[in-house]
This record gives structure tokens, C-alpha cells and sequence, in this order.
């Protein structure tokens, strides 16, 4: 099908952005990288008078080290997310979980921002978000405020953007040396959501989990933190029935719907496995 008609802006500033977003209030969508937006316009589920497009707004692109965290533009393709030396030094957990996203084509013109924008608990980056215990930094007429991860995403589509605000910062603290990291996503094939998929952070004491961060993508309205698994693991050595222990409880987090993935049980099932196989590729990659 073809969209509806619509006027296109192109401000080449954050505060041009915020004032086309008050000017047209809900008859305005920002446009990102597109890959969710332009095929509901194309269906005519959204059907937007104005769409404003952010893509030459340099501002909001970029990968800085600041302080103890990395600050990343809401306008940074994945593609460079995979390419930042920086990221695959201070946050390899965002490469490995770029890399898991779509293909190399939907990679060069998607955005993080857009990917956390749209609050769909299918995309990879809510999830590694969690885990990561990040930030986000939202501007709109009133202002700047910076919103946790943790209390950015309310349901499906829904988050803690209001109307008139944009997205312009990713703030993820720095992982303490040693930490391990990983980002196991099961799909049907390549380019595909994930039928279930797990972000982990680990860090070892003595040949035992100090700490563990665990999040899980697409098994439930939101991305969830595997909290009971996250608190049985510490003080724990990472053998056999740890990990059994731990993708039990991650799974029971889980309160997915069935659809062409899978039903729910096979779901809840799948997000315990890839929370087994996250831990031990983290507890690989770290030292005490």
C-alpha cells in the first residue's frame, strides 16, 4: 500500500525538532531509522500529517566516554555500535547485542533511539538497556530529565516519553573491570525478533557470583529483570544445578503470549535456556 499524504520536515536541530513537535502536536511522528514507522504508514496503521526526521540533527549521534559512563547520541546506528572501539573496550555487551539485531542492511540505518523509542519488548536494546542499568536522557518543551531504564517502559508501545519530548542520550554505566557479558537470542532465522532472548552481566569473587544482572527480550509486555535469578546467584559457584536453579527462576519472570513463535510454555522454557547459556558464556569471559 501506499501512505496517507504527509508533510516532511527536516530540522537540523534538536530545538527546531521540539518546536515541529509542538507546533503539530499528535499529527507529528519522528522519524529514526524508519524500519518500524515507514511499514505501518505503509499499511496505514499510522497515518502521521507530519513526519519529522531527526537524521540530520548531528547532535545526536556520537559514542563518548564521560566520567564512568559511555554516552551514546539517540541517532547512532546500530552499525556503529558494532564498530565503536570504544564500546568493544568499556560496554561489549552493546557490540554483541548490535550484532544480534536484524542484518547488516537494517543495521546501518537503524538507531538505538528509535530501537528503545518505540517500546516494543521484541527489540534487543530495552533488555541490554536493563541490564546495563542505564539511563535516558529525554528533552521536550519543559526542559531535560534523565529516566532510568528500569522505569522507561510501561507496556507494549508504551513508555515514559511524553508528547513534544525526544530521546537524545543513551547514558550506560561503565562495567567494572572483569565483568563478564553476554547476549544469547534464540530466532527462527537471521533478521528475525527473538523468540527469547537473555542479557547477562556477571562478576566472580573466589570462583563465586559477586554480582549478576539479567534481563530478558520478548516473554512479556515489557523487558524484565530476572530478579529472584539475579539474588539466587550471588554467593553462588556457577555448576550444574546453580544454573539449572537460575533458568528456573529467570523463566518463571517470564509472562509471554503464544504467536508464530511459539506458545508460552516453549517460550518460558526458551528464556531459562538462553539465561543457562548467557551465564556460562559470561562466566567465561570473566576474572575475579
Amino acid at each position: 500500500m501506499i501512505p496517507s499524504p504527509f508533510e516532511y520536515h527536516a530540522p537540523t536541530s534538536l530545538p527546531d525538532a521540539i518546536a515541529l513537535l509542538g507546533r503539530y502536536g499528535d499529527d507529528a511522528k519522528l522519524l529514526a531509522g524508519g524500519h518500524s514507522l515507514l511499514p505501518m504508514m505503509k499499511l496505514r496503521f499510522a497515518q502521521p500529517a507530519h513526519l519529522i526526521d531527526l537524521n540530520r540533527i548531528p547532535d545526536l549521534r556520537g559514542i563518548a566516554e564521560v566520567g564512568n559512563e559511555v554516552h551514546i547520541g539517540a541517532m547512532t546506528t546500530e552499525n556503529q555500535l558494532v564498530w565503536s572501539t570504544l564500546l568493544a573496550e568499556k560496554v561489549p555487551l552493546l557490540v554483541e547485542g548490535a550484532r544480534a539485531i536484524a542484518d547488516p542492511q537494517v543495521r546501518y540505518r537503524g538507531t538505538i533511539g528509535g530501537d528503545i523509542s518505540h517500546g516494543d519488548p521484541g527489540n534487543d536494546h530495552p533488555a541490554l538497556m536493563l541490564a546495563l542499568d542505564a539511563s535516558f536522557v529525554l528533552r521536550g518543551p519543559q526542559g531535560e530529565r534523565t529516566v532510568k531504564a528500569a522505569d522507561f517502559f510501561f507496556g507494549l508501545y508504551s513508555t515514559a516519553l511524553q508528547p513534544g519530548e525526544v530521546l537524545t542520550r543513551i547514558q550506560v554505566p561503565i562495567p567494572p573491570a572483569g565483568t563478564g557479558y553476554a547476549y544469547e537470542k534464540l530466532k527462527r532465522k537471521i533478521g528475525d525478533f527473538a523468540t527469547a532472548a537473555s542479557a547477562v552481566l556477571l562478576r566472580l569473587d573466589g570462583g563465586k557470583v559477586a554480582s549478576a544482572s539479567i534481563a530478558l527480550t520478548n516473554v512479556g509486555p515489557t523487558p524484565l529483570k530476572a530478579t529472584a535469578a539475579e539474588d539466587f546467584l550471588v554467593g553462588q559457584a556457577l555448576d550444574e544445578s546453580s544454573l539449572a536453579e537460575a533458568a528456573r527462576l529467570a523463566s518463571d519472570a517470564c509472562d509471554p503470549v503464544a504467536d508464530q513463535r511459539g506458545d508460552a510454555e516453549y517460550k518460558r522454557a526458551m528464556a531459562g535456556e538462553m539465561t543457562r547459556r548467557a551465564l556460562l558464556k559470561a562466566q567465561s569471559r570473566a576474572t575475579a
